[in-house]
C-alpha cells in the first residue's frame, strides 16, 4: 500500500498524468461552476416569483446559491470527482503500466470513452444509492459526534475502493466483476477509505483521485501489493 502510494505521488509529474489532472481539475470545476450559476439564477427566479423585487435580490440570491454549492461541495464532491476520473481513468492506469509494467500495458485493450464515463457515472450512481439509504443511520448518529462520520467513511471507502479496483480491471477483460485478480478485501478498503478521507480535504480532493487510480493500478499489478487471486 505504501509502496503504491510512493510511486503514484512520484509519478505525478509525468506528462499523462499532468493532462489527466488538468482535464479532470477543469471538468470538476466547470460542472461546479455550472450548478453555482444554475443555483444564483434558480434562487433569483424563486424570488421573483415570491415577489421579492427590491435592490436585495442579487444579493440573496448570490448568499442562497453559495450556501448551496458550500453544501454540494461537502456532499456530491466525491460523486462527481469519481464520475469525473472514470472518464479519465484509462489514461492515469495506461500511463501507470506503460511505465512500471510494460507487459501488462502490451495486454491491454482500452475502454472506449463511451465505456469509461458509463463506469464513472456508475460509480456516482451507487454513490448516491447508498449514501441516500445510510441517510437515515447519519442523522440517527448525528448527535454522537463521531457516529456519522465514521459511518459515513466506512461506506464510502468500501465504495471507492471497488470502484477504483474496476478502473484498472476493465482494461484486462471485458467484465471486470469476473476477473480473478482482486487487490484483498482490507488493503482495497485501506485505499478506498484514503481516497474518501482525501476528497473531504480542500484542494487535495482536486489531485486525490488521479493519484488513488494510480495507487489501484499499483496494488492489482505490483509485486507484494496485498493482491490476492480467487479460483
Amino acid at each position: 500500500m505504501l509502496r503504491a502510494l510512493a510511486l503514484s505521488i512520484r509519478q505525478l509529474g509525468d506528462r499523462a498524468i499532468l493532462a489527466v489532472l488538468a482535464k479532470s481539475v477543469a471538468l470538476t470545476l466547470l460542472i461546479f461552476g455550472i450548478l453555482g450559476a444554475g443555483a444564483y439564477y434558480g434562487f433569483g427566479w424563486l424570488l421573483d416569483r415570491i415577489g421579492w423585487t427590491n435592490a436585495s435580490t442579487g444579493v440573496v440570491a448570490a448568499i442562497g446559491a453559495l450556501l448551496l454549492a458550500v453544501f454540494a461541495g461537502l456532499v456530491l464532491f466525491r460523486m462527481v470527482a469519481l464520475a469525473v476520473i472514470g472518464l479519465f481513468a484509462e489514461d492515469v492506469v495506461a500511463a501507470v503500466e506503460r511505465r512500471h509494467y510494460p507487459a501488462r500495458a502490451a495486454n491491454a485493450v482500452p475502454p472506449s470513452t463511451m465505456r469509461g464515463l458509463g463506469i464513472g457515472l456508475r460509480s456516482a450512481r451507487r454513490a448516491l444509492l447508498y449514501n441516500l439509504l445510510a441517510l437515515p443511520l447519519y442523522f440517527v448518529l448525528l448527535f454522537t459526534a463521531v457516529g456519522a462520520p465514521m459511518v459515513f467513511l466506512i461506506v464510502n471507502g468500501l465504495l471507492v475502493g471497488k470502484d477504483l479496483q474496476q478502473m484498472v480491471l476493465v482494461r484486462h477483460d471485458a467484465d471486470p466483476d469476473h476477473l480473478p485478480e482482486r487487490i484483498a478485501p482490507v488493503p482495497r478498503f485501506v485505499l478506498g477509505l484514503g481516497a474518501t478521507v482525501a476528497l473531504g480535504i480542500p484542494f487535495l480532493n482536486l489531485i486525490a483521485p488521479v493519484i488513488a487510480a494510480a495507487a489501484a493500478t499499483h496494488m492489482i499489478h505490483g509485486p507484494r501489493s496485498g493482491r490476492m487471486v480467487t479460483a
